[in-house]
């Protein structure tokens, strides 16, 4: 009887192995596949992947924006010329009034030197009045050129203020555009990296859920033998008895 008994008990072990195995063996089948799957994500993932960028590669030179203003410049001063309007009244006049003084000489018969004082005193009241109007002729074209100077020199330091906000405001623009780029870049990294993670800890779940079930297929084979070892130990055992009987 414990021959039967013992027999039972082993058949019986061996089909629980064998339930155990099949069970092993699908897990480890469905493991494998797992693990085949999210390889595959992993590498279509990669290949989806943003391309490595220049942040920087749009920025252009703005030397061109920087022009030259001296063309511009100019020398206010350079035509100025004599006032000869006022010479020029001074001698018509100093002509009219010696005319006039000798038409008053003829007239009145004066002697030759009232004559000539007369005339002198007209020469020298009109050549004073020549001297003040070519001393404001004179004066005002210095002022004139003066002022042309001082338009040309404020028209010039507004160009080249102008010229120096649109350098940097084009600068400033360039900077923050590869900026820009460079931030959403770097956050894109971090979303794929963060989920290439998340992939790789699934696929190293997979590995080992399939070297669990490996081994426990190997456990289960190892009971199965050992199994069907006291199997065939019984049944030599119970060949054994009946002999001597």
């Amino acid at each position: 009887m414990s021959g039967i008994a013992a027999g039972i008990g082993a058949a019986v072990s061996i089909g629980t192995a064998i339930w155990k195995g099949s069970k092993a063996k699908k897990a480890a089948r469905k493991a494998e596949q797992e693990k085949a799957r999210v390889a595959r994500q992993i590498a279509a993932f990669e290949n989806s992947r943003q391309a490595v960028i220049n942040p920087y590669a749009g920025v252009t030179s703005l030397a061109g924006l920087a022009t030259d203003l001296s063309e511009n410049l100019s020398n206010p001063f350079a035509n100025l010329g004599v006032a000869t309007s006022a010479a020029e009244i001074q001698m018509e006049q100093t002509d009219i009034a010696l005319a006039n003084t000798l038409d008053t000489l003829q007239a009145t018969g004066a002697s030759a030197g009232g004559a000539t004082a007369l005339a002198q005193a007209a020469a020298r009241s009109k050549k004073s009045v020549a001297a003040s109007i070519e001393t404001q002729e004179a004066a005002n074209d210095k002022l004139q050129a003066q002022g042309e100077q001082r338009l040309q020199e404020q028209q010039n330091a507004e160009k080249a203020r102008i010229q120096g906000i649109e350098i940097s405001e084009g600068s400033r623009a360039q900077n923050a555009a590869a900026q820009g780029a460079a931030f959403k870049f770097g956050a894109q990294e971090e979303r794929d990296n963060a989920k290439l993670d998340r992939l790789a800890g699934g696929m190293d779940q997979a590995r080992q859920d399939a070297s669990n079930a490996n081994a426990a297929q190997g456990a289960i084979g190892s009971a199965l033998i050992g199994s069907l070892g006291n199997i065939a130990a019984g049944a030599a055992a119970g060949m054994g008895g009946g002999s001597d009987t």
